[in-house]
């Protein structure tokens, strides 16, 4: 808990424009220094290790950041396909399925998007709507 709440607030700041200009600010520093230690090998490595620790973290916080968007999301959907009428509750456990199985039933929602197309504009009140793939019905 403590983690999530701290990469939160460290992803906010490291978006931030105030970052980025800083950042920019510390490469221009290093840049202009450059001439002074006649740009040798102790020179670069600094730029170096430093640009790989920071990317090294940030894989990390992106990841958790990204982890929880995404938990996010799967609820807020989860909620919008449980309270549609239209809507089957297979649905919701589409993330127990391997991805050979979601390749498939992809396959199946593409090919009912080209049926709907071909006969010249979709269907928006679903009149005509052959419902969800054989695979998500009840």
């Amino acid at each position: 808990m403590k983690f999530s709440k701290f990469c939160e607030r460290l992803s906010k700041w490291a978006g931030s424009p105030k970052t980025f200009f800083f950042a920019l600010g510390l490469i221009l520093v290093w840049a202009s220094t450059g001439p002074f230690f006649h740009y040798n090998d102790t020179w670069q490595l600094i730029i170096n290790t430093s640009t790989t620790i920071i990317t090294f973290l940030m894989v990390f916080l992106i990841q958790n950041t990204q982890n929880r968007d995404n938990d996010i999301l799967h609820l807020k959907v989860d909620e919008l396909v449980r309270a549609s009428k239209e809507a089957t509750n297979a649905a919701l456990n589409l993330d127990k399925m391997d991805t050979k199985e979601l390749r498939k039933l992809r396959k199946e929602y593409s090919l009912m998007g080209q049926d709907e197309t071909r006969d010249g504009e979709p269907d928006l009140l679903g009149s005509d709507d052959p419902g969800p793939p054989s695979r998500l019905r009840e």
